[in-house]
């Protein structure tokens, strides 16, 4: 093969398919707080039954609250993975709705930080040397047997359906409206800076063609670059036409060669492994465009 025939295949090839979960952290983000929400959702049902007597004397109740206050916790951490991102991209109206929608649940749900932290990190905020309120506390001056005192007691009370610890008290029948509102805001976020991603690699896929002398005008057989409703970039090129299919197959390795030279690359959402993708594009078909991870 010569060195010319080398270079055409090399441009009409999927590289190897390569992710890492930083690639898109909104999408994590999603992700991850559907989980956490389902965990959580899990841990008030089991609440809501009878104590499990397979573990002895312990009561099944009070260790599902524990998990559960650990879940509720994720689920800010869910939203700030999202805030990062659109604090990058400048989405300040997403940002602050975000915001808006995390302050809500920590009203919904006051002290869930702090009865998280007494949990996870028993091991000093029993001896009063916690951080937050129990490094306050010993601050203004009091002794940190007293301080361990204030901020200790973890129960569920399954009478007043209440989870307290020290001086915060959670209302257990809030819990659901409030994440569901939570996961709501952060899908709004995600779906955000999905649409920001999507349109500034369409910017990019269209210089990119620009440059190599090729039109992404409305005029069939053109490429067709378009942000769909998933909130991903899409690139087609019409079969109509009086175009002869080896014109418009040579039309889409121009395409490709050309996207791969600017690191996007077009994948065949049908057939994510095919490696010829020039091919489905000058069939007609749509393709996925993305950056090539580096």
């Amino acid at each position: 093969m010569s060195k010319v025939d080398t270079r055409i295949m090399s441009t009409v090839t999927n590289p190897v398919v390569d992710w890492s979960p930083a690639d898109h952290p909104e999408a994590i983000a999603v992700s991850e707080i559907q989980w956490w929400e389902r965990a959580a959702e899990l841990a008030l049902f089991r609440m809501h039954d009878s104590d499990d007597h397979r573990i002895s004397w312990f009561s099944s109740r009070q260790i599902d609250a524990r998990q559960l206050i650990l879940a509720l916790r994720q689920l800010l951490a869910a939203a700030s993975l999202v805030d990062g991102r659109l604090q990058e991209l400048g989405l300040d109206q997403a940002l602050n709705a975000l915001r808006q929608a995390k302050q809500r649940y920590e009203r919904a749900l006051p002290g869930l930080t702090e009865v998280r932290n007494s949990l996870m990190h028993f091991e000093a905020w029993a001896l009063g040397a916690g951080h937050g309120p129990q490094k306050r506390r010993i601050a203004s001056g009091a002794s940190a047997r007293e301080v361990a005192s204030e901020f200790w007691g973890f129960a569920y009370d399954p009478a007043t359906e209440t989870i307290s610890l020290g001086p915060y008290t959670i209302t257990v029948t809030t819990v659901a409206s409030a994440m569901a509102r939570l996961a709501d805001a952060v899908y709004a976020a995600a779906r955000s800076v999905a649409h920001r991603n999507a349109v500034n690699l369409g910017a990019d896929a269209k210089t990119a063609l620009t440059t190599e002398g090729i039109s992404t005008d409305e005029a069939s057989p053109f490429p067709k670059l378009t942000v769909g409703s998933d909130n991903r970039l899409w690139l087609s090129m019409s079969s109509d036409g009086h175009d002869e299919e080896t014109e418009r197959r040579a039309l889409a390795d121009r395409v490709v060669g050309a996207l791969l030279a600017a690191n996007i690359r077009l994948i065949c959402p049908e057939l994510p492994n095919e490696r010829d993708v020039a091919g489905p594009l000058a069939r007609g078909d749509a393709l996925l465009c993305d950056r090539t991870p580096r």
